[in-house]
C-alpha cells in the first residue's frame, strides 16, 4: 500500500538521480500581503516545499500554482490557497548542492488543520515527475487531534501519522521520552 510521507521527510526522485524534495515547516502564519477577503473566518497557515540537488549536474525546476494541492480535515476538503501571497519556483536552475524553496499560504477551518495533506507535482527539465504526498497537521486545537486519534483505525495511515507526530512532539518537549 502506498503511504504518504510525513511532513518534514525528504523524498528522492528515481527518475532524476540526486534530486529530492520535501514539504516542511507546516505552521500557523499570516500571509505577508494581508488576508484575502475570501478567507474570512478561516485560519491561515504556511507550508514550504524545498527542492534540493545532490547530483553533479543542474536541473531546471518548476513548481507553480496548480502544481501544489493542499487538502485539510478528515474528508480532504480543498484548502483556500492565497496565490498572491505565495511564492513559487518558476523555471529555476537548481545547481549541485543548492536548494530552491516555494512558500504556500493557505487557509482552512481551525478544526480541520489537525489533518493537512500536501501533494506536489514537480516539473523537472520539461518533464513531469510522479505526484508525491505529505501528511501532517497543525496543533492549533488539541481537541480535534484527540478525537481523530480516538476514531482512527489502528492500521490506518491517519493513525500512523498522528502517532508519529505525537511521538515527535513528546521527544521535542523537555523531559519527553
Amino acid at each position: 500500500m502506498y503511504e504518504p510521507n510525513v511532513v518534514g521527510d525528504w523524498q528522492e526522485y528515481d527518475e532524476h538521480a540526486g534530486l529530492r524534495v520535501r514539504v516542511h515547516r507546516l505552521e500557523a502564519a499570516e500571509p505577508p500581503r494581508g488576508r484575502d477577503d475570501a478567507a474570512v473566518g478561516l485560519t491561515y497557515f504556511s507550508v514550504r516545499v524545498t527542492i534540493e540537488n545532490r547530483s553533479a549536474s543542474h536541473f531546471s525546476v518548476q513548481l507553480e500554482d496548480g502544481q501544489i494541492d493542499v487538502r485539510v480535515g478528515p474528508d480532504g476538503e480543498g484548502a483556500f490557497i492565497d496565490w498572491r501571497s505565495s511564492q513559487f519556483i518558476e523555471g529555476f536552475d537548481v545547481y549541485p548542492l543548492r536548494r530552491a524553496t516555494a512558500v504556500v499560504y493557505a487557509a482552512g477551518t481551525e478544526a480541520a488543520l489537525s489533518q493537512v495533506d500536501v501533494q506536489v507535482h514537480l516539473r523537472v527539465d520539461e518533464e513531469w515527475t510522479e505526484r508525491r504526498l505529505w501528511a501532517g497537521g497543525i496543533g492549533l486545537a488539541e481537541g480535534p487531534v484527540a478525537a481523530v486519534a480516538a476514531g482512527a483505525c489502528q492500521g490506518s495511515v491517519a493513525h500512523q501519522v498522528i502517532a508519529f507526530l505525537k511521538d515527535q512532539k513528546d521527544q521535542a518537549e523537555p523531559g519527553g521520552a
